[in-house]
């Protein structure tokens, strides 16, 4: 379950995803599975071989796509996250989840 973004954000990044642009949604964000991480970054895109290169090219397993219909997306979580965040310079993602204090 999402938390912390309005309709506009969330619509905004499956309009991006809907184009073919690589996306990047970060929310709090709660699965008993992964107590220890309280937000996610999707990173999606439309165009699945383009996602998987990006995976690969960010030394993570395309294996693990979410391979939805519309919107194949990508979760980051933990350390991976703060680092794709700070190389793709999304540092209102960061600060606005309080992602570089940790």
């Amino acid at each position: 379950m999402a938390f912390g973004i309005d309709r506009a954000e969330l619509n905004a990044w499956k309009a991006a995803v809907s184009r073919g642009e690589t996306a990047f949604l970060t929310h709090y964000w709660y699965d008993p599975r992964f107590p220890q991480f309280r937000t996610v970054t999707k990173v999606g895109n439309a165009d699945y071989e383009r996602l998987a290169k990006w995976c690969r090219d960010n030394g993570l397993n395309p294996k693990y796509i979410h391979a939805r219909s519309m919107f194949p997306h990508f979760d980051l979580l933990g350390a991976k996250q703060k680092e794709i965040l700070i190389k793709e310079k999304l540092f209102l993602h960061l600060e606005r989840f309080g992602l570089n204090q940790e």
